[in-house]
């Protein structure tokens, strides 16, 4: 049941937020045929200016979201697959299967939300928290990136 509502909040989220990605164009993003957004339930938050959004994201294989940032916290759940995670000043790990995962939202940017895995889609449910009417994920360009690389963890050596 947990985890129908956390992929619904997420599937949500990401599903309403392509309409205002298409409507920015900060930084380049995987192809929307590469990532699809399942929006299972969108409701207020009672006494708040806040609304919820409740999805499921499914990325192909060797594909990032992009760099982005939430206006208000992200949660989400790994279903199928694994996820390479990196935030603003933590080094990436590895989300796998069973595994749930977090960010602050705000100015903390999101660099990878990537499927991790060669031969498989990955799928989790995220709920995401905003102020109404607002996008739920900004893609951060390339300018800004680079005028905060002294942020980011540094980066694992490559093979």
């Amino acid at each position: 049941m947990l985890k129908t509502i956390i992929v619904g909040v997420t599937l949500g989220l990401l599903a309403m937020t392509g309409s205002a990605l298409a409507q920015q164009s900060p930084a380049p993003a995987a192809p929307a045929s590469n990532i699809k957004r399942t929006p299972l339930q969108k409701f207020d938050v009672p006494g708040a200016n806040y609304e919820t959004v409740i999805g499921m994201a499914e990325i192909v294989p060797n594909v990032n979201i992009g760099s982005h940032t939430h206006p208000g916290v992200e949660s989400g759940y790994m279903l199928e697959g694994e996820m390479i995670f990196e935030l603003e000043g933590e080094p990436e790990r590895v989300i796998p299967v069973g595994e749930a995962f977090w960010e602050p939202g705000g100015d903390v940017i999101h660099y990878q939300a990537a499927n991790n895995l060669s031969d498989a889609w990955s799928r989790f449910v995220v709920t995401m928290i905003g102020v109404p009417g607002e996008p739920m994920l900004t893609l951060v360009s390339d300018d800004e990136l680079a005028e905060r690389r002294d942020r980011r963890a540094p980066r694992p050596a490559s093979s």
